[in-house]
């Protein structure tokens, strides 16, 4: 059997898909899985054990017709027996009807008369479990199954060399993962915890536990954050991961993480390290499991910035 996703969305959307992958693969061990995915999200299938091949569409451009036709011929070209849309698109059920695929699941609702299989819509419930229904048509009925990673070998050694230049492989240390600069050019200012937040939570770890290292990870778009908590904290660490597979075998060895709503997120959640997760206005119970491990604080009012330091920290010594 062959089987192509349409996944649009971010890398933190990939991830969560991958618990569905998987079980289509358990279920269909012989079955070719591809995903047609934005080229911003192709990084996440560095650390995916169920997918064959990643082919790359940017859905949210303004693509011409030439451009949706060469989808359309790239994807009929594979012949494949079943494909699968995660969201609801009048544009996309277009795009597999015309493609000939004679298996088509998707949500009901936009798009849906395209589809051979529309499967309900549930909101409320987790994101992972919301993806894992899109399996029902292929008589896979079971619970979602936990989110995990296949990390290439040389990334777990890297990351173990990099815990031995940092001076950390034999404390421990935590981890502060702060999406929000990314996050911020492509959702809103709500999802911002301030520079000046992170000193006050920075402080209080060094006066309650000054031999335990903080590392912080530094990407592309984040380094004057990063320059304004070494202004504040010379003693911090600093690691930059240049892949998705270095990234979470680095997170696996952290005693603790805490994060923004961002994809370095559900990492930490697949590779099991305990997670203090900042959220703004989504609901902590959309993307988090329910596990002791992963903690969640929502701001009371919709904004990451307006969640007290004193929060953090309560939830952090209670932890």
């Amino acid at each position: 059997m062959r089987v192509v996703a349409l996944v649009p969305g971010g890398i933190g959307d990939q991830i969560l898909f991958f618990p569905t992958l998987d079980d289509l693969k358990r279920y269909y061990p012989n079955a070719q899985i591809d995903v047609v995915v934005e080229p911003r999200s192709k990084a996440a299938y560095r650390v995916s054990k169920s997918v064959h091949e990643v082919l790359t569409f940017d859905f949210k451009d303004r693509n011409s017709m030439a451009d949706w036709g060469n989808l359309v011929g790239s994807i009929r070209d594979r012949e494949y027996d079943v494909a699968i849309i995660v969201g609801q698109s009048w544009l996309l059920g277009l795009l597999l009807w015309l493609t000939g695929i004679p298996k088509r699941i998707g949500y009901e609702g936009k798009g849906a008369m395209f589809l051979t299989d529309p499967v309900p819509f549930k909101p409320s419930q987790n994101a992972a479990a919301a993806y894992h229904d899109l399996l029902q048509p292929l008589n896979i009925k079971t619970p979602s199954p936990e989110l995990t990673l296949n990390v290439p070998k040389p990334d777990i050694e890297w990351a173990q060399t990099e815990q031995k230049r940092l001076g950390v492989n034999e404390t421990g240390y935590i981890l502060i993962q702060d999406g929000s600069n990314n996050a911020s050019l492509t959702k809103s200012l709500d999802t911002i915890y301030p520079v000046k937040n992170w000193q006050q939570i920075l402080q209080d770890f060094q006066y309650k536990q000054p031999d335990l290292p903080v590392v912080i990870v530094k990407e592309a778009d984040n380094e004057q954050f990063v320059r304004s908590l070494l202004e504040f904290s010379p003693e911090l660490k600093v690691t930059a991961p240049d892949d998705i597979g270095k990234l979470a075998a680095f997170i696996a060895g952290a005693n603790l993480m805490l994060s923004t709503d961002s994809a370095p997120l559900y990492l930490s959640v697949a590779v099991q390290t305990y997670t203090i997760a900042l959220f703004g206005p989504t609901e902590p119970a959309k993307l988090l499991p329910k596990n002791d491990r992963f903690l969640a604080i929502q701001s009371p009012t919709g904004k990451v910035a307006d969640i007290p330091p004193i929060t953090v920290l309560e939830k952090i010594w209670g932890s």
